[in-house]
């Protein structure tokens, strides 16, 4: 530090009339607690400032980044502030330890030096001065810059590889849905909430029955039956939630392969090229079933079996019928038959279902799949009463010789139904008796100890 005080002509009485800003940045919150002396190496650049010339009172102090990545400048508002103030020409000197505390990324590191070398703003790091508008500094500072998006790349790839290495013998702690936990050992087991564990058996079966998620969400809405959530935010442990059943809770549920006890890693994979300016895409995008690098079965205690997981999740594919032609689709709700079944008998293509007549009396099987493709006139229609009576005689013509158990097999099923809907509610009720309970406890706690102190405040 010496030799640059005493360098001749490094500081400008321009630049002194400027302030002076002191930018301080730790990656995380775990950094900011547990590397308490790297902070202070920071802040101790006021110092530094103050020996190269500039009053304190003209030294300001950024710390707003404290907790971020230096990957982007997007969540970085101190960043963002520094730029504003360097672009205003109000900036003589911008001091930080090195290069890694300003940007880890090349884009927003040569817009700090361009901005800096354009209104003649100086930089300094822990060892020297530089002046972004020369030559030899500017190569410098480049050179470091790029070392330091390198370095964040080495340890990302570094801690992926441990991870993964890790992962592959199950070892791995991955977030568990709602209806396992994990016991201080490390084991893993079904949550000991009955309720919990009876509501998601009832989605996994819902699902078997009724064939798509929005139906399972319009069964659970009407039983009046909420779905448990454990929202993974702050420490644990994450208290339970009763929220109503939406269809993005049920699918992801009904995605999930830790319910049939597998152990996955690397379920999604990060694509930047998904995205784009104005395409509101993540990046993150789902693999298949297939192209999971590691899936360990037998993991985890299981809600279904894996051949199930696998036919629900072609199922799903199956229901997403708008994405091909070969696809069936959902089961929907109406008065037609072979919604979702019918096929054209000149193209072989999937018919809709629409209504025509007075309120929609009249269903009709229509094609437009030429019509769609190619632009071209409809196919065919044809009116669905006719078509559904003839297939009704044929069904009920195929199933007279098993009326009997038939019947008998409906009405099990019906009483099966009845007795798991009854089963919910009872564990819903023993939960209200039991918040009730500890609430009456808790109030006669409350209580007890406040007679005790008036007993021993007064005279």
């Amino acid at each position: 530090m010496n030799a640059v005080l005493s360098a001749p002509g490094v500081v400008t009485s321009s630049q002194q009339a400027r302030l002076a800003y002191v930018y301080v940045r730790q990656s995380s919150l775990g950094q900011v607690t547990r590397h308490g002396e790297s902070t202070d190496l920071q802040y101790r650049l006021v110092e530094r400032a103050v020996a190269l010339g500039w009053p304190r009172d003209r030294i300001h102090v950024i710390d707003e980044d404290l907790g971020q990545s230096g990957a982007s400048a997007e969540q970085r508002t101190g960043f963002q502030h520094l730029i504003a103030e360097i672009s205003l020409a109000r900036v003589g000197i911008v001091l930080s330890w090195d290069a890694s505390r300003l940007a880890r990324n090349n884009r927003d590191w040569y817009h700090l030096l361009e901005l800096c070398g354009l209104f003649g703003t100086l930089l300094a790091d822990g060892e020297r001065l530089y002046d972004p508008s020369t030559y030899h500094d500017r190569l410098l500072l480049g050179l470091s810059g790029m070392i330091s998006e390198a370095e964040l790349h080495q340890l990302k790839r570094r801690l992926q590889a441990g991870a993964q290495h890790k992962a592959a013998r199950g070892e791995l702690a991955l977030p568990l849905p709602v209806g396992f936990v994990r016991l201080p050992d490390g084991r893993v087991t079904r949550d000991p909430d009955e309720e919990v564990q009876a509501r998601v058996r009832l989605v996994f079966a819902k699902f078997a029955e009724l064939g798509s998620a929005k139906a399972v969400v319009r069964s659970c809405r009407q039983a009046g039956l909420p779905l448990p959530a454990r929202p993974l935010r702050g420490p644990a442990p994450h208290p339970l939630q009763w929220d109503t059943a939406r269809a993005s809770r049920v699918l992801a549920m009904l995605k999930n392969p830790a319910y049939a006890g597998a152990y996955v890693y690397g379920r999604s994979v990060q694509e930047p090229t998904r995205r784009r300016p104005g395409r509101r895409h993540s990046g993150i995008v789902r693999r298949p079933p297939e192209d999971w690098p590691i899936c360990l079965q037998e993991v985890y205690p299981a809600y279904l079996s894996w051949d199930e997981f696998m036919a629900n999740q072609a199922r799903l594919r199956d229901n997403q019928s708008r994405l091909r032609e070969d696809r069936r689709g959902a089961p929907r709700q109406g008065q037609a038959l072979l919604q979702g079944l019918a096929r054209c008998g000149r193209c072989a293509g999937p018919m809709t279902l629409h209504y025509s007549g007075p309120q929609g009396a009249w269903p009709v099987y229509k094609c437009r799949s030429h019509q769609a493709e190619y632009g071209g006139a409809a196919c065919q229609e044809v009116r669905a009463l006719a078509v559904d009576a003839a297939v009704e005689q044929l069904v009920l013509a195929a199933l007279a010789p098993d009326q009997l158990a038939l019947a008998l097999a409906a009405l099990d099923e019906l009483d099966a139904d009845a007795r798991g809907l009854r089963r919910q509610w009872e564990l819903r009720l023993e939960r209200a008796r039991y918040e009730a309970q500890r609430a009456e406890r808790q109030y006669q706690a409350v209580t007890s100890w406040v007679q005790t102190a008036m007993c021993i405040a007064s005279p």
